[in-house]
Parts: C-alpha cells; structure tokens; sequence
C-alpha cells in the first residue's frame, strides 16, 4: 500500500465531487496537486497543496476551496482529523486501524514492498564508473560505482527498465602509454633490468603481471623491436588485461554491467562519421572561428577555422569543436556519436555517473543529446564528489601496489562490500565524502552501517527467540499477518508502522530525483525508529516484544518487528548491501 498515492486518490475524488456539484470547475489540472508527508509530524500524516494549486484555474479563495475538500474527506472512512492550515493546506490524519492495514499489507508483499510500476518499463541507461582501462580501480572510482549501481537498482525497483553500461576509453592516448609502460615490464620479465619506471608511464606493480604474460607468449621477439611492431599487440593485450581487473574489482563491490561499450569501436565501425554527417544534415555542424576562451591572454589565443556543432543553440555556453588540428575527431565528438549510439539503441532515458573534475562536461552532452534526440530523451549527469581516506583521524598514504593511489580492493578487502557501499551513500553525491576505515568498522550507533545492520539481526534474534517462547505457533508472514494488530496501540509502534509505510513513496521519490542516497538516509530513520522501540522494553518490561503471558500481543509485535525486517532488507537490496542476521 502507498499511503500517499491512497490519499491522492481520494483527493481526486473529493475533487471530482466538488466539480460535480458545480463548486470546482470541471476538467481542472491535477499535476501540481501533491501529497507528501507534513513537515512537522504533528500537523497530520499526510498534508497537500491541492486548494492553493488549484485556486489560481478555479478562480476561488484557496481557503474556501481547502474548507470544501477537506468537509468532503471527513466523511472517508480511516480519516479521523483534517484540518485546514495557513493559506489553504490540507493536513490529515488516518485512525489507527488503516496503519494497522497498511502493516498488515508489508507482511503480505514481504520484501517487494516498495516495488513501483511508476516506470512503466521504460528503459534507462546508466552508464557509471568507465574508468580509463589503464590500471585497478581506485577510491576515487568507488563512489561513482557504488552511486550508479545503486541508482541502477533504485530505478529498476521504480519499475524501469535498466542497463548498466560501462564505456571503455579504449582509443586515447592513455591506452599507447599503458602499451608502452606494459612492454617495459615485458623487457624486465626477460631479464632487461628497469631501475626506473619513466616520467609519464604508468609505474604500478600490476603491470608486472602482464609483462610476464608477454614474456611467456612472445619470448625474446620483441626485444629491442620498434614500436611499430609490437604497439598494437601489446595495446589490445594490456587492455584486455586492464579490463579483468576491473571487472574482478567490481565483482568485489557486488558490481556487474551488462554492457561494455568499447570507445575504439566507434572509430573503426564508423559510427562517429555517420553521427558528424547527421548533425550536418540537421544543419548542426558549421565552420567557423571560437571567440578565445575567458580569462585566456589574447596572445596566448590562436583563432582558426574549425568544424563546430552549434552547441549553444541547445543551451550550453559555446560551440564545441568536433575535429583537432590535425583532422582527427575531438573527444567530443567520439562522445556525440556515443550518445547517439544510447538513442538509437532505444534509449531516452539515459543518466551518466562522473567525477566532479568533469563538471564542466555536463552542458556539452545535454546541448548534444537535445540535438540527437530532437530534446525527447531525458540526460542527467550525476557528479560525485572527492572521497578522502582516513584511519583514526589521519589521512591514509598512499598504495605501494598502485603506486599512487588506494585501490578499490585495498578499502573492500579490509570493511567489506557492503560497508563500504553503505558508507559511499550516506552522503549526497555531490558533497565531499570523508571515509574513515576505523569508524566504519566501529561497533556503534555512530557508524550508520553498524546500525542499520543490528537493527536487521536484532529482528531476526526476536524472531527467533518468539519461535523459542511459542513453539506452537506459526511465523511465517501469512500467519503474522493474520495476528490481532489492533493490539498495536503505543504511539511508537504507530510511528514505526508510518515510518515503513513510507518506502514506496521514498522510492519513487528518490528514483524521479535520481538520489539514491535517500534509501541509506531512510534505512538509519528506520533503525533509529526500531532501536527507540527496542530501548522502550528495557525501561518498561511490558513494552517488550515478547512477553510469555500475552502471546497474542507478542505476536502482534513480532509482526510489527517483521515487516521492520522486510523493509530493512529491501532497502539494503536497493543499496547493494546484504542484510546481516546475526552481527559478530
């Protein structure tokens, strides 16, 4: 049960009254109307904008039209209060038997609760992560990964259709210096000895492996070979390399694409031709002069003709150059025909997950894929901001394995998959992220991932200790949801009940926002909740959850500890993370 989307509907059919009996004007325009929870709890459980959205189209008062709606809603079943607040709002209380309905209808979907068909089915591409293949996953590619895959779930639990997709940066100048860096370590695998590793090559010992490879295929036969000979081998070699180590670095994060994109084979299939021409044809593409960029001296600034694509015409700050000096296509435009590969492959709906030192990227794609998709397709680039590595307050060093950075592995290997995927999220994407590994590891209400997972074994171990104290009586969620939850009366085991029936709205919410974070921010409100319950039999025996003379309300609270459980575990589903029964 979404409890928002109930009210919206008998929101729409108080209205609907009102235009029948000649107060509201017929065929008003409910898109603004929301439902949504009251900012302050004690104003109601659900508050809407209705009378003041529909003032302005109805040509009345707001307060005469919030009166009106909200006579009509008192007479609705399960609504115990509505009043009228300010300028026109409408607050409204439900009894105590509808969120006892609601608990019951979580016990009977179980961990699909939650689960929307907002979607539709329609396809989304998030494309997140596609780190340069030249090298392990470091930290800084942890958040953008755990962001996508995270917001990958989110949509897909919104009822959409989702692929994961990685784009391989498999065609810049980056892949000839991991080819050069990797035939080093080849010549050092056949006895050449390396003191150094040269400014401008990648000096991590995880090419040593690949060098070795090299050695055992290929013997002596490039030894002292021009690069003409052994560059291309070697390039197709390395990456291939590169990219098993970052899928088994993924792996290790819970992380699997359906799709990697190769950049290279846009060039070679022609595919950035064929997009170039299109925007042509559309009259999207001229030649013309830059004006030098701002801040730029004008003698540092050296105008001349070059192919452009009216990016400015689609929003973005200036045109774009699609050809460098030497005739070969711009990053950009490898990115264009990209993009448009995404549109034709049926995708209008595509969200692209970068670090921030790609914020000025944003605006070029936007103004591009407008241009592609003759502005059908929604585009949202998500940018993550910097994760700072600490251990007791200080800053980590530096990997001896990467050489110059902390790999992915590093930080899995040592709090787990599902900590760290927690931790990446409990901040916005786009804020700063300090990731303490001591803290992380903290047995504590202060760690949000300790918490949120005792509060899942602290419902499993009142699981198990109700089938102990009531060996006659039956726990699965059919039988309690059939338990007396009327009995469930305490203002804090109300407040769980409407804190959990939130999820649904939360999901949709989050997915539309792109946000996934919200799912971690929600799952501590809902631990938070629970503990404070759990706390509340210590001072007072009979707030128990399990009292052996009351079995009847122990299993009403059981049910209420259950579907805490159920809610828990598919939150944690969406964040990637498993749920823990028993904490060590």
């Amino acid at each position: 049960m979404n409890v928002f989307a109930h009210f919206q509907s008998l929101l729409t059919t108080a209205i609907k009254e009102s235009a029948a009996e000649g107060f509201l004007p017929p065929d008003l325009d409910l898109g603004p109307v929301t439902a949504e929870p009251p900012r302050d709890p004690d104003h109601g459980d659900v508050a809407s904008n209705a009378a003041l959205v529909l003032a302005k189209p109805a040509g009345k008062n707001p307060r005469q039209i919030a009166e009106d709606l909200s006579a009509r809603l008192r007479r609705v079943p399960d609504v115990v209060e509505v009043d009228v607040a300010g300028p026109g709002f409408i607050n409204l209380r439900f009894s105590q038997a509808f969120w006892q309905r609601a608990l019951a209808a979580i016990l009977r979907v179980g961990t699909d609760f939650g689960s929307s068909s907002m979607g539709a089915g329609g396809a989304v591409n998030v494309e997140y992560v596609s780190a340069n293949p030249t090298g392990p996953m470091h930290v800084g590619h942890v958040r953008g990964a755990v962001v996508g895959d995270a917001l990958a779930n989110l949509l897909a639990k919104a009822g959409f259709s989702v692929t994961r997709e990685y784009y391989n940066n498999d065609a810049g100048s980056q892949i000839d210096v991991l080819a050069q860096s990797a035939y080093l370590r080849y010549c050092e695998a056949r006895g050449r000895a390396v003191d150094s590793i040269p400014e401008g090559l990648y000096p991590g010992d995880y090419l040593v492996p690949v060098g070795q490879a090299l050695a055992e295929l290929h013997g002596d036969a490039w030894l002292d070979q021009p690069s003409d000979m052994w560059l291309e081998p070697i390039r197709s070699f390395a990456t291939e390399a590169m990219m098993a180590m970052i899928r088994e670095d993924l792996a290790a994060l819970g992380i699997t694409h359906e799709v990697f994109f190769s950049e290279r084979s846009l060039h070679q299939s022609g595919r950035i031709d064929e997009t170039i021409a299109w925007l042509e044809k559309e009259g999207y593409v001229y030649e013309g002069v830059l004006e030098p960029p701002k801040g730029k001296k004008l003698e540092d600034w050296e105008p001349r003709p070059q192919t452009l694509f009216r990016a400015s015409r689609f929003g973005d700050d200036s045109d774009r150059p699609l050809k460098k000096s030497d005739g070969s296509y711009t990053y950009f435009a490898a990115d264009i025909a990209y993009h448009y590969d995404k549109f034709i492959r049926g995708f209008n709906h595509m969200v692209l997950v970068l670090g921030a030192d790609h914020a000025g990227y944003a605006k070029r794609m936007e103004a591009a894929v407008k241009a592609l998709s003759g502005g059908k397709a929604i585009y949202d680039v998500r940018f993550c901001q910097l994760v700072r590595l600490f251990r007791n307050g200080e800053p980590v060093k530096m990997s001896k394995r990467a050489g110059t950075f902390i790999t992915l592995r590093e930080v899995v290997d040592e709090v787990g998959a599902g900590a760290v995927r927690f931790m990446m999220l409990m901040r916005k994407n786009d804020a700063t992220l300090d990731f303490d590994f001591t803290k992380v590891k903290e047995q504590s209400k202060d760690n949000p991932v300790f918490y949120v997972q005792y509060a899942h074994a602290r419902v499993q171990s009142a699981l198990r200790k109700g089938e102990d104290t009531f060996p006659h009586a039956c726990f699965d969620d059919a039988a309690l949801e059939s338990a007396d939850l009327g009995l469930l009366q305490t203002p804090a085991e109300i407040a769980l009940i409407q804190r959990l029936a939130l999820w649904p709205r939360l999901i949709e919410t989050a997915a539309v926002a792109h946000e996934a974070h919200r799912v971690a921010f929600y799952l501590s409100d809902v631990a938070s909740d629970f503990h404070s319950l759990y706390n509340q039999g210590n001072d007072d025996p009979g707030r128990r959850f399990i009292l052996e003379d009351h079995e009847d309300l122990s299993l009403a609270r059981l049910a209420l500890v259950r579907a805490t459980g159920l809610v828990i575990a598919s939150g944690l589903a969406v964040l990637g993370v498993e749920p823990l029964d028993e904490m060590h």
